[in-house]
């Protein structure tokens, strides 16, 4: 796994970095990166033989689904099913680390989304990630940066020991040191009336509730 360290305080390297980055994503790779929550597993959300690595390099079991990144509400619409309801609600939450659980369109491939008909989507608030999707124009998987049922890892050293210890590796990862120990998003889902909390993460209980409230959704 090679490794790149990125300033997040440069514009001329982040802007170098997300270049690299967009080569190894074009080209089936796998990269980890910084999101705005925690260090993220990224690949092409289309290519099915990217989403298997992701899934082999996590050991992750076939049926749980994998979250995606999008640049806009336009790019969520390549992939989900959005009324002017739900559109509404997604210019109110999104960019922010509140995903949403929608019904999938077929560009989509069973293999991202464990067979379901749905799809975890959410535009992050940070400028990096932005920046490589615009430069991909596809959506990018953002799974948590571990194996699958272990602790969300914020040590850069240790995400290096152990994914360099792995048969199966991400091609890239884009270190910017330790990351400050959060919550992952949260989780709602907006494919019935009443929208559902599926994880509470970093956006707690009463500010869901609070919005919920804002647009009569209880």
């Amino acid at each position: 796994m090679k490794q790149i360290n990125l300033n997040l305080n440069s514009r001329t390297i982040i802007e170098k970095v997300a270049n690299t980055a967009t080569d190894v994503l074009k080209s089936g790779g796998v990269i980890i990166y910084p999101t705005d929550t925690i260090y993220g597993i990224g690949a092409n959300a289309f290519n099915e033989e990217a989403i298997e690595k992701v899934m082999k390099i996590k050991n992750r079991n076939s049926e749980k689904p994998l979250l995606v990144f999008v640049k806009d509400i336009k790019s969520a619409t390549r992939i989900a099913c959005i009324d002017s309801v739900v559109e509404k609600i997604l210019e109110n939450i999104w960019p922010g680390p509140v995903t949403v659980v929608l019904r999938k369109k077929d560009s989509i491939p069973y293999s991202l989304t464990g067979n379901r008909e749905t799809v975890a989507i959410r535009i992050p608030q940070n400028e990096f990630v932005l920046k490589l999707l615009e430069k991909v124009d596809f959506p990018i998987i953002a799974t948590s940066a571990n194996i699958s049922g272990e602790n969300n890892l914020f040590d850069s050293e240790k995400i290096m020991q152990i994914f360099c210890n792995q048969k199966e590796q991400p091609d890239l990862f884009l270190n910017i040191g330790n990351m400050r120990n959060t919550q992952s998003s949260t989780i709602i889902d907006l494919t019935t009336r009443t929208p559902k909390i599926i994880r509470m993460g970093i956006v707690g209980k009463d500010s869901m509730k609070e919005f919920f409230n804002k647009f009569n959704l209880n």
